[in-house]
């Protein structure tokens, strides 16, 4: 489904209507929602999905008391939610609040993410309390990114049947709404929502300050770059990750077809422009692989002008250098969300092994900024339109803003479901 379409069929006119209204004519309390989020913290995109959903409960459902149950906010992801967000309440599985959540909680809303991730706690909350739960901004694959083959068709079956008892779902790619729609799915309520991301506006704005200066950095005069191979290998960082043959295999036949476009936009960026570059990572496992196949096999007379970050960093730090920037353009998804979230130009490059998530560019009027590395008409473009990013700055914003507004128009569409859905 098109942009013009979700425009055309969502009834946006009507979006104007204030939200901050009571839960419920004469309630007594507050509405209660319990968050399901929060998948892992070696990648930030990971980490923005939460405080991103968070904030659009503040900004349109203030009134409303969330309690976040997470798989994991260790590596200080605990302390920066609280401190963003001093409300909110922690349930832990298997913890007293998380028993209490489900017996004080009047819905629980399932975050975005790369599938219905929690879809078994979505049936344990069924069974358990039979109230009603929504879904967020996710992506419905029939092959997860995680995987080298498809779900069974028992397996999707099990997940429309989830996705047809839910209060509504909100799919973060047009592509994932057409699957899911193929399949049967029935929800009252099934339409495009963006990635919880978008909203994300974590900052730490001292630590960004600091690299950028001791890198020679300056706002505005720098493009950030982020590698990504066709697999993550998790094996890499995780204890209880095991090395797996066939991914790493598929990542050594690609890795070269997939950063030499990056490189030579690099080099075009820095030949015709005043421009620096910033080789920076989403997850845990990139900085490596941006020395690898970006920052050593570049040309030497362009090294002056390209930062490399050896180290991993934290969503705050992350935005906080991505809003100083031009621009961005890469192999990730969410460090370009989390950019369109704040009007920075930002690339999509994807892969057949990747799920169906990088077509919401096309679905928030971005589609000249997405490209598929498997089709070297698109390969052949990049390098072009990352050099356009960068000489023509105020085109390219003005483009990112427009993306921007669409988002927070589609935003407050669905908290205007959620409001209903609670009432």
């Amino acid at each position: 489904m098109k942009r013009r379409t979700f425009l055309r069929t969502t009834g946006l006119a009507s979006l104007g209507l204030a939200l901050r209204s009571t839960f419920a004519e004469g309630a007594s309390r507050p509405p209660r929602i319990l968050l399901r989020s929060s998948w892992q913290t070696v990648n930030i995109g990971d980490i923005a999905h939460t405080p991103g959903v968070l904030r659009i409960l503040r900004d349109h459902l203030p009134e409303a008391e969330v309690t976040l149950w997470p798989s994991y906010i260790d590596n200080g992801v605990d302390e920066l939610l609280l401190t963003e967000f001093p409300k909110l309440k922690i349930a832990k599985r298997g913890s007293p609040e998380l028993k209490q959540a489900f017996q004080e909680c009047d819905f629980l809303l399932h975050g975005s993410g790369a599938s219905i991730v929690a879809e078994r706690d979505l049936i344990q909350w069924d069974k358990e309390t039979g109230k009603p739960y929504g879904i967020y901004g996710i992506t419905f694959p029939r092959k997860t990114s995680t995987s080298t083959s498809a779900r069974s068709e028992a397996a999707m079956q099990k997940s429309v049947e989830v996705l047809n008892k839910a209060a509504f779902v909100y799919f973060r790619d047009g592509k994932s709404l057409e699957l899911a729609q193929s399949l049967g799915a029935k929800s009252p309520v099934m339409e495009f929502g963006p990635d919880g991301a978008f909203a994300c506006d974590l900052r730490d704005a001292d630590r960004a300050e600091a690299f950028l200066k001791q890198n020679n950095l300056e706002e505005g005069k720098f493009l950030c770059c982020i590698p990504r191979l066709r697999y993550t290998p998790y094996w890499t960082i995780k204890e209880n990750a095991k090395f797996d043959e066939a991914k790493h295999a598929r990542n050594e036949e690609m890795k070269e077809h997939d950063h030499a476009p990056l490189r030579d936009a690099i080099v075009e960026v820095i030949k015709q422009t005043d421009l620096k570059v910033l080789v920076c990572p989403e997850d845990r496992t990139q900085m490596a692989v941006g020395k690898e196949m970006i920052y050593d096999k570049l040309p030497a007379e362009v090294l002056d002008r390209v930062v490399w970050r050896p180290d991993y960093w934290l969503t705050g730090e992350a935005v906080s250098v991505y809003i100083r920037s031009a621009g961005l353009f890469g192999n990730e998804m969410h460090s370009p969300i989390m950019c369109i979230g704040h009007g920075v130009p930002a690339v999509v490059c994807r892969w057949e092994e990747q799920t169906t998530k990088g077509y919401m560019w096309e679905d928030i009027g971005l589609g000249q900024w997405l490209f598929d590395h498997d089709s070297p008409k698109d390969q052949s473009r990049i390098v072009p339109t990352v050099l356009d990013i960068a000489q023509n700055p105020e085109k390219a914003k003005a483009m990112a803003a427009q993306a921007k507004a669409f988002v927070e128009k589609r935003q407050l569409a669905t908290m205007q479901t959620l409001k209903k859905a609670l009432a």
